[in-house]
């Protein structure tokens, strides 16, 4: 056979289209990310454990029935009964299970602390990479908006709003995310001012490329790491928020949620009276469950950011 014959049959490569190549990459990245991830062991016991929680809060009406949350429904049943095999939390002084606050409660808590973090995340990123990528007067007005939130005391400050703004469930949300935006407006911002100056935003400014595919092309893609940390990271203050507003009085109208139960424990006087199943299960949810997002957000970041990744 010779020379020309062989070049002939030899096999031809395949030719793969931009779309396949852009899939590859993508699922070549999940698949690094999860072995990363994996090696968080950290992170991956945060995870479990919100895992568990969020399981809990999607089966409440499983494991515990709505009406046993309500006083009007439990008359019968016995008041600040310890834990047994009928009431495995025990009872408050309403005769309602500790149980059903608690798998009813994680169902409003989770969902203030998620969607209010969203929340302040997306006004922290619009807010930090519009700042950092324009410049100029709208850096300077933006920058000072930051400042004044970052120097109020975020409680008060929500204080005062759920006071004018009223009680119900989504306006205790939006004082969360309203309260909570500018620490993650500050670290994005400066992230921002770092990207814009690459070669890369710079060459695709040259070709004629317009602020807004720039920004979406470019900018928000390199920060998106510091975003996702971050929004793991402002889950557990969230919640916290929530807690504490509920512990004051001033916490959502109606239902129920942890914080709620907590406020409930002080005003049956459950300290003083040594009803320990009343506060003590709420206190340890709400501490293990904001450290699970903690342990999370530290594995992320870990993750995402080469540098610590490199150490």
């Amino acid at each position: 056979m010779t020379a020309a014959e062989r070049h002939d049959t030899a096999p031809v490569p395949e030719i793969r289209s931009a779309r396949s190549v852009r899939r590859e990459r993508r699922r070549r990245s999940r698949r690094e990310f999860a072995a990363e991830y994996r090696r968080q062991r950290a992170g991956v016991i945060g995870l479990v454990i919100l895992v568990v929680f969020i399981a809990l809060a999607l089966l409440a009406p499983v494991i515990a029935d709505y009406d046993d949350t309500l006083a009007t429904e439990t008359v019968d049943n016995p008041e600040r009964q310890p834990p047994s095999g009928e009431y495995l939390l025990g009872t408050d002084d309403k005769g309602r299970p500790i149980i059903a606050l608690l798998v009813w409660g994680a169902r409003t808590s989770l969902t203030i602390g998620l969607v209010a973090a969203f929340l302040s995340i997306v006004i922290g990123a619009a807010v930090g990479i519009s700042s950092g990528y324009f410049g100029g007067w709208p850096d300077t007005v933006l920058s000072r908006l930051e400042e004044a939130f970052l120097v109020i005391p975020q409680i008060p400050l929500a204080i005062v709003m759920v006071s004018v703004m009223g009680r119900d469930l989504r306006t205790i949300i939006l004082v969360i995310a309203i309260t909570s935006w500018a620490g993650s407006a500050r670290l994005i911002r400066a992230q921002t001012l770092t990207v814009k100056t690459r070669m890369y935003v710079e060459r695709a400014r040259a070709l004629g490329a317009s602020r807004w595919h720039v920004i979406t092309r470019h900018v928000l893609p390199n920060v998106m790491p510091i975003i996702i940390a971050n929004l793991t990271l402002t889950v557990p203050i969230a919640i916290l928020t929530e807690a504490t507003l509920s512990f004051l009085g001033i916490g959502p109208f109606g239902g129920v949620s942890w914080g709620k139960t907590l406020e409930l424990a002080r005003s049956a006087n459950a300290v003083r009276l040594g009803n320990w199943w009343f506060f003590l299960p709420v206190g340890l949810i709400i501490t293990t469950v904001v450290l699970s997002f903690t342990m999370v957000g530290n594995a992320l970041d870990r993750v995402l950011n080469p540098k610590l990744r490199e150490r």
